[in-house]
């Protein structure tokens, strides 16, 4: 059993924590990362207090300083974490206290470990919310380089994973940056949200101390204060919303991993991600397994795990903190750990992937991509769609009866499903010209592709 004179609340308590509870209700465990944002916190705090009146100048002083020197202490690695001082604040606080003396203890006037905490994650959620960004960016960038490299290869595009129509694969590789664009839009949102201040809030009703919110806010650089104590230290709704964010980055980080292990294997043999990011097999010496697109598809499910598992968590919670909400900080940074390591990763990935530009000109040339670039000739030369349609099915069927793509039947063949077809049409069954026809904003014409990524780029920079 722990002495319980060691815990803050003890003086309405007769009987030890029982060592077990002690163990199973400590936060200490994971929520020491948020050392720097505590500090940090505090120290606002205490020049606030002084600030106000509440503090001497002296107690300021003595507060901030010693508080500078324990941040010092545990980046050497020279602080020891206390389970029995259950979590960050506490033990941050007892160390200020047995170096300071009692002006430590005059620290946490005005304030709860319930809007310390809420304080705390917020700070240390906008920094990491800051790193993600610079990581989406740098993926981005990626992704426009080689979007701008490939703008001229000829790939097939897939519906239902099926040949559909020729596309670039600049085009292609601008579609993932788009997905990527949004992500950043939401985080940035998210961040709105998340950069506003509980402190000040205590407990659950505010402090009867002549506080200055917006000093403190101020200091630690907050857009503004929580406007509702009570909602303020039970509030975990920017965590949610931050995981939701992250989720849908993993959803896409997902869909591209699918697509590389796809275009990686020996059917498609479209893509090589490079030997750094893939492993072998102990058995099978020829194997090249893409490893990295494979965990990053699977750590997928466990981003979207932590989502339904905050939306649980505060689906019964009655107003205002409860003990649930120590819940809230595995999944947020298990969450934080994984989307920065994936983003690294592919980041650092771009660079190293080549493609296969004659397998995939090929892959396009046999699945009859430009079927409706028949079809819409037809159109033009006065045949109703419907009618157009199947005359396009006819000659699919041909060739492959045949084995013969579109653009390898002779005239007199295509002229035998339609005699409108005359020899222009060879223009528009072209690989080449089907993708050159698309020269539309959004199109995939390699015009249209290396005009987007100019745009993308200055997008990138605002």
């Amino acid at each position: 059993m722990s002495d319980q004179t060691d815990k803050p609340w003890a003086g309405r308590f007769t009987a030890p924590t029982d060592a077990f509870v002690e163990a199973f209700t400590a936060s200490i465990g994971f929520d020491k990362r948020l050392y720097r944002h505590d500090i940090t916190g505090s120290i606002a705090h205490a020049r606030m207090l002084a600030h106000v009146g509440v503090l001497t100048v002296d107690e300021r002083d003595k507060i901030v300083n010693g508080l500078q020197s324990i941040l010092q202490d545990i980046e050497q690695g020279n602080f020891a974490w206390s389970t029995e001082l259950e979590d960050v604040h506490m033990n941050i606080e007892a160390r200020l206290t047995d170096r300071i003396g009692d002006t430590g203890k005059k620290l946490h006037t005005g304030r709860s470990r319930n809007d310390q905490v809420a304080t705390d994650v917020r700070l240390y959620l906008r920094d990491e919310i800051d790193t993600l960004q610079s990581e989406l960016r740098r993926l981005q960038a990626g992704l426009l380089e080689l979007a701008a490299k490939e703008s001229d290869t000829i790939m097939p595009g897939f519906t239902h994973l099926q040949t559909a129509q020729p596309v670039t694969l600049g085009h292609h590789l601008l579609a993932w940056f788009e997905m990527l664009q949004r992500d950043s839009a939401r985080l940035a949102d998210c961040r709105k949200r998340v950069n506003v201040m509980p402190l000040g809030s205590a407990a659950l009703a505010g402090t009867t101390y002549p506080i200055d919110r917006h000093f403190t806010a101020g200091e630690l650089g907050f857009d503004g204060v929580c406007e509702n104590s009570l909602d303020a230290v039970s509030d975990r709704d920017f965590a949610i919303e931050f995981t939701s964010a992250a989720a849908l980055i993993m959803v896409h980080l997902s869909r591209f991993s699918e697509e590389l292990i796809l275009w990686s294997s020996a059917q498609f043999n479209f893509v090589d991600l490079g030997d750094s990011f893939c492993t072998g097999s102990s058995i099978m010496p020829q194997k090249k397994n893409p490893d990295v697109p494979e965990l990053v598809r699977g750590k997928t499910g466990r981003i979207q795990g932590h989502l339904v598992s905050l939306l649980t968590l505060m689906k019964g919670q009655p107003l205002a903190y409860n003990k649930d909400n120590q819940e809230d900080k595995e999944p947020l940074f298990d969450t934080i750990d994984n989307l920065k390591g994936c983003l690294r990763l592919y980041a650092d990935m771009m660079p190293q992937v080549t493609f296969n530009r004659a397998a995939m000109r090929e892959a396009a040339r046999r699945g009859f991509s430009t079927a409706t670039d028949l079809a819409d000739y037809l159109v033009r030369k006065g045949v109703p769609f419907r009618d157009a349609h199947e005359i396009v099915g006819k000659a699919v069927r041909y060739g492959v009866d045949n084995q013969l793509d579109l653009a390898e039947m002779p005239l007199e063949v295509l002229q035998s499903f339609s005699t409108i077809i005359s020899d222009d049409v060879f223009t528009v069954l072209t690989l080449e010209g089907s993708v050159a026809a698309r020269n539309h904003i959004g199109g995939t014409a390699p015009a249209q592709v290396r005009e987007a990524v100019v745009r993308a780029r200055s997008r990138l920079e605002e």
